[in-house]
């Protein structure tokens, strides 16, 4: 059975891990708050990794080397030529199965055996960056173990000597990333290092390399320690929290001491990990790559962060029950036993074309890699048979806070996160620029983003703008009120919390791949005030001169169902959302979404589309809009 998140279970008493393969649903009233937990989460991570997640994987290697280059999964070819990082993955696949069967003490011959045999068939593939990588980790872990003269011919080994190589990404001249973005510093230092130890190159490159990343780092995450996904436009994400725990896993992973200066950097991160808490096993619910990378995310930086004590006792215990449930979370949701893959595509779910359905075979090798490295280093921290904490909602209730907000840069403009935690909800309210590639792409626009609550749509453009107002004027121009946020403020009121921001230029609705245009015939303030059961957002639009419009809308893709229309406030009979109520807008429609492109979302469809109109008018003098949710 299939589950979507917030579905209510009941676990009834539960004693053998197999009978904890599935859950049954509780019969709730359409309006009561419902909650998701996954099976398994009081069951050790090891045994729902040896159980579950391995099992996986030998189906998926042994599918591999029957069909070869023919092999297709839920009906879609593996070797389409559009996963460039496939053949590392599938290395990373039959190595793990290799190390496990060691580590289990089986006879090792045929995990060697296939182990070959799978590197025979991809030695000859395109192979790029992060493929090269995991390649390079999968053979340095078989050296450390004595298996690596096993595990292939003299003849591939030589092959794969020359092809797994940094130079092929990376200017020999300057150190310069070919056509990359900044992050894969991380990737070319990892894979110089890992040439190093595997004896095929002197340290120098890693070291330059090395260098190169952190000053990147130090120069793109500035006073905050988060990482600028771009050359300081601002780009923020779960990919700019999570980078400082990568740069640390690979000095654990190549035998390097983690700095003090970066342990800093990744105490920053894991608090941001913290507040995200949840007893559904949820991880990051905006930016780009997100579902279930979102929650592998913080799986990694929870787990690097225990195995580098830089967490209290009583913290590590929690960051592994929360850890184990994004594991439980991953057998029970994401993965599919009809199909016997990873589904990251369908049942209403959407994620970034980058990681699209071409790439099957290669999601499902690199996110069991994630899950099994996570559980490797808690087992090597002595949980092998460790049973979760079972109290972590009241855990999260007393250590984290109501609201917290998070500098990411500020200058020019200013980039923040704030984290508001309320009725079992965790609200992450994204304040920065997507920058060329996403500024129009609604995971990236200041909304409260909460999992299936307010969520934002993958590669969605400016087609439907996610609970931002967009100006339509009668010289043709579409404008939006999306990157250039200025001057963000932070009160509190009682219970109340508010966030407040100036922009002084809307964006101009224009091709996604340039960076956003700014307009400044229209400024804006805006303020969120988040209280108890009840997020407001509030806009006043300044025109700089006189202008007609044509037309303002708003719209609005909810999760909840059964909507109720009085005036301009909606009110929904069906799903944790219980009504929408808009000011400063003519009237408002709601009606099904039928479950198109264009109204998914990484963990499920929208259910109903609100849609606001302000007719035509003249713009000289400042109007106010205004939106608001309640929800239980």
């Amino acid at each position: 059975m299939n589950f979507l998140p917030r579905i209510c279970i009941l676990l009834t008493a539960l004693t053998t891990l197999a009978t904890l393969t599935s859950a049954p649903v509780t019969a709730a009233s359409d309006t009561a708050k419902i909650v998701y937990e996954p099976p398994l989460t009081n069951v050790a991570m090891d045994k729902i990794v040896q159980s579950e997640l391995y099992p996986q994987l030998a189906y998926l290697a042994q599918k591999l080397l029957a069909e070869k280059e023919n092999t297709t999964l839920n009906g879609y070819p593996a070797f389409n030529g559009k996963d460039k990082f496939l053949p590392g993955k599938i290395a990373s696949g039959l190595g793990h199965l290799l190390l496990n069967a060691k580590h289990e003490g089986k006879d090792l011959a045929p995990y060697l055996r296939d182990f070959r045999e799978s590197a025979e068939l991809i030695v000859g593939m395109d192979n790029h960056t992060w493929g090269i990588y995991y390649y390079l980790l999968t053979l340095y872990e078989l050296k450390k173990n004595g298996l690596l003269e096993q595990a292939l011919t003299a003849k591939t080994l030589d092959a794969l000597k020359k092809k797994l190589d940094w130079r092929s990404f990376v200017t020999q001249t300057d150190f310069k990333l070919i056509q990359l973005p900044t992050n894969y510093y991380g990737v070319a230092f990892g894979v110089a290092r890992l040439r190093m130890l595997l004896g095929w190159e002197d340290e120098t490159a890693s070291q330059r390399l090395l260098k190169k990343l952190l000053d990147h780092y130090e120069q793109h995450s500035g006073t905050y320690g988060f990482s600028d996904e771009t050359e300081g436009e601002g780009r923020f994400d779960r990919y700019s929290i999570l980078l400082i725990s990568e740069i640390c896993g690979r000095f654990i992973e190549t035998g390097m001491e983690v700095t003090p200066e970066l342990k800093i950097k990744l105490r920053k991160a894991t608090d941001i990990a913290f507040r995200l808490g949840n007893v559904s096993g949820d991880g990051f619910s905006f930016g780009r790559s997100i579902g279930a990378y979102g929650e592998t995310a913080v799986l990694d930086i929870l787990t690097v962060s225990a195995y580098l004590s830089i967490l209290s006792p009583q913290e590590k215990e929690y960051a592994y029950a929360y850890s184990t449930r994004i594991v439980a979370k991953y057998v029970d949701f994401w993965y599919d036993k009809k199909t016997r893959s990873v589904d990251l595509w369908g049942q209403g779910r959407k994620t970034d074309d980058y990681r699209g359905i071409h790439r099957i075979l290669g999601e499902n090798f690199s996110l069991l890699h994630q899950l099994i490295s996570a559980n490797d280093l808690w087992r090597q921290m002595g949980y092998q048979d460790t049973l979760p904490k079972q109290d972590l909602a009241a855990w999260l209730n007393q250590t984290q806070p109501v609201f917290e907000f998070t500098w990411f840069a500020r200058g020019e403009y200013d980039r923040a996160l704030a984290i508001y935690r309320d009725a079992g909800h965790v609200f992450s309210l994204l304040m920065v620029n997507g920058g060329a590639s996403q500024h129009g792409n609604s995971p990236y626009y200041p909304l409260p983003f909460s999992n299936l609550l307010v969520a934002g749509i993958a590669d969605s453009g400016y087609q439907h703008p996610q609970l931002l107002p967009k100006f339509t004027l009668n010289d043709g121009s579409e404008l939006i009120a999306t990157a250039f946020i200025k001057n963000i403020r932070n009160t509190k009121n009682q219970q109340t919390y508010e966030v407040s921001y100036h922009q002084d230029s809307l964006t101009r609705i224009g091709p996604v791949n340039q960076k956003p245009v700014p307009d400044a015939r229209i400024q804006l303030n805006t303020s969120y005030r988040l209280g108890a059961g009840t997020i407001t957002r509030t806009d006043q639009y300044l025109p700089t001169e006189k202008l007609g419009v044509r037309q303002v809308s708003l719209e609005f893709a909810s999760f909840s169902e059964m909507p109720e229309i009085n005036g301009n406030t909606i009110r929904f009979n069906k799903g944790d959302l219980s009504e929408f109520t808009v000011t400063g807008m003519d009237h408002c429609s709601a009606r099904a979404s039928l479950d198109t492109e264009n109204f998914k979302s990484p963990n499920g469809p929208m259910k109903t589309l609100v849609s606001c109109e302000r007719k035509a008018f003249s713009f000289d003098t400042p109007i106010t809009i205004s939106w608001s949710i309640k929800y239980h």
